[in-house]
Formats: C-alpha cells, sequence, structure tokens
C-alpha cells in the first residue's frame, strides 16, 4: 500500500504541472490585469504609473518568462506574492484552507450518508410509495440549482424564522472560546453544508438505489440464499459491499466538482474559504492568488482520490492496490 500511495503521487507531479501552465495561459486571455485593476480603483492614473506597477508586479516581462520563473518557485513551495492582499500566497490560502475543508468534509460525510440510507431505503421499498417518494424529492435535488437552493434557506431560516446565521463562519461578537466556539461554528455551517449537499444526495441516492437492485440480481445472492443464509445477512453482508463500489468511484470523481461547488455556496453564505477567496481573487485581477489556489485545489483532489482508492481495497478485499 505504501509503494502506490507514493507511485500515485509521483504520478500526479505531470498533472499538476499540466494544470499549473493551463491554468497560467487560461486565466491571462482575460483583458486586464491587477495593475489595471489598482489603477481604476485609486480612480485613474496615468500611463506612466500603470506602467511603473507593471514592472513593480513583473507582468512586463513576456509569458514564457513569467511561466518559468512561477514553476521555479512552486518547485520550491513558494506560491508567490499576492499584491493586492499585500501577503504572500501561500500564507492566505492556508488561513482559508481550514473552513473550506470543514465545509467540504461535513457535505461530503452528509451526502454519502444519507445518500447511501435512502439508497438502501428506495431499493427495500421498491415501486412502492416510499421508493416513489425518495426517487421525486432525488430528482428535485438534482436538477435545483446550489446557488438558488443556498439563496431559499437563507430567505426561509435566516431571514423568516431566523434560526440559523445569514453569513459568515462564527460569530465575532460573541468572543466564543472552546467548546461554544465549537458549537457557534456548527451553527454557521448548517446552512452552507445543507446547500452543498443537496445535489449529492440526490446522486448517491439514486445510484445507491439501482447498484443495490442491480446486484440483488447477481448468481452469488441467489447462492447465498440456497445455502440458507438469512436475507438480511446475505444484504448488508454481501450485497451491499459490493454496491458501495460505485458510490466509491462517483464520490472520487465529484469530490472536484464539490470544490467547485464550495466556491457558489462560500460566496452565497460569506464562508471564509478557498472558494470566497477565489472569487474575490478573480474580480481583482490577483493572478497569482488564483493559480495558487488551483494549484492547492488539484493537490487536495488528487490526495481524496487516493483515499478513495485505497478504500477500494479496504471495501473489497478482491481488490489488490499494485
Amino acid at each position: 500500500m505504501v509503494r502506490f500511495i507514493a507511485r500515485r503521487l509521483i504520478q500526479a507531479i505531470p498533472t499538476i504541472l499540466m494544470i499549473l501552465v493551463l491554468s497560467f495561459f487560461l486565466l491571462r486571455l482575460a483583458p486586464g490585469d491587477i495593475a489595471d485593476v489598482m489603477a481604476g480603483e485609486s480612480g485613474g492614473a496615468s500611463e506612466e504609473y500603470v506602467e511603473q506597477l507593471r514592472q513593480q508586479f513583473g507582468l512586463d516581462r513576456s509569458l514564457f518568462i513569467q511561466l518559468a520563473t512561477y514553476i521555479k518557485n512552486v518547485a520550491t513551495f513558494e506560491l508567490g506574492y499576492s499584491y493586492r492582499q499585500n501577503m504572500a500566497v501561500s500564507e492566505l490560502i492556508l488561513s482559508r484552507v481550514g473552513p473550506t475543508v470543514i465545509l467540504m468534509l461535513t457535505s461530503f460525510a452528509i451526502s454519502i450518508v444519507l445518500g447511501i440510507v435512502l439508497g438502501i431505503v428506495a431499493a427495500r421499498n421498491v415501486n412502492r410509495p416510499v421508493d416513489r417518494l425518495i426517487s421525486l424529492v432525488s430528482t428535485l435535488g438534482y436538477a435545483t440549482p446550489l446557488f438558488w437552493v443556498g439563496l431559499m434557506l437563507i430567505l426561509i431560516f435566516s431571514i423568516t424564522y431566523r434560526i440559523f446565521p445569514t453569513s459568515g463562519i462564527e460569530d465575532i461578537a460573541a468572543f466564543n472560546e472552546g467548546f461554544a466556539r465549537v458549537r457557534d461554528i456548527a451553527w454557521h455551517l448548517v446552512l452552507p453544508a445543507v446547500s452543498l449537499s443537496l445535489f449529492y444526495i440526490a446522486v448517491y441516492t439514486r445510484l445507491m438505489r439501482s447498484s443495490l437492485l442491480e446486484q440483488s440480481k447477481m448468481d452469488y445472492v441467489v447462492t447465498a440464499e440456497a445455502k440458507g443464509l438469512p436475507r438480511r445477512k446475505v444484504v448488508y453482508g454481501h450485497v451491499l459491499r459490493n454496491a458501495l463500489l460505485p458510490i466509491l468511484t462517483m464520490a472520487g470523481v465529484q469530490i472536484g466538482s464539490m470544490l467547485g461547488g464550495s466556491i457558489i455556496i462560500e460566496s452565497v453564505f460569506g464562508w471564509p474559504g478557498m472558494g470566497l477567496l477565489a472569487y474575490e481573487a478573480l474580480f481583482a485581477r490577483d493572478l497569482n492568488l488564483l493559480t495558487g489556489i488551483l494549484i492547492v485545489s488539484s493537490v487536495m483532489v488528487i490526495l481524496i482520490n487516493v483515499v478513495v482508492d485505497v478504500l477500494y481495497a479496504v471495501v473489497d478485499p478482491r481488490i489488490h492496490l499494485k
């Protein structure tokens, strides 16, 4: 397993390099740069001042020289400097990665657990009213945009009934510490996590239902029942483990889209994570910060996919890591 993980991490290096190069050029296709933004915020500036800013930020050099310099810096774990925030990119990302990880892990856990449970309930009651109701709700969750869900939850539970806070990660004015702070963060986390997880709950519910129904028709199920094993043991001891494999596959594939969805949710709820930071950096044309966020996000997705591959071997002992 150690050899497998090491090999996967080494194989990820070309992927990260490709992402770095593509993101570097794609972000620079848009007109304007951080010098134009800063000049515009000051109410206008002369061309000489804008040119001085470009020289200060290294934007007067050719793109290939800028790219070579950036790759060299990344190779030494230096993600550059955010001139807009007057901070190192690594420090900015480090200060925001915690809230994003909390949001993603919470949403991921909610999606997996509820998706599996609802899928099992639907499969055990196939073509019954419960199955039809779960299928209807999952279809609505699948078709509803994330930002609309977030706005509706704010309207209902924050503005109308005032149950949950509208934005932020905690009540700064309360100066909470210890367990009180954890409870405050958890309370702020409810609406963003629910908004982000609804779509994935629908996906995993439908996938779990179809996977269970497919596995229940396999020959090994008929053989196990013919040997006299109880139906519950056959379902939860054999069918369920095999039905979980497509869920793990989908989870590994969709973790990247969940990270992208967190940008929308963090913007709607003012959640101070990497998604909101990327949103702010985009409008500020802070390309160093944007590229750094893309690299860190790519590394997170790759690491999670390695974990998913290891879980494959845990769930199904027939799979060997090579």
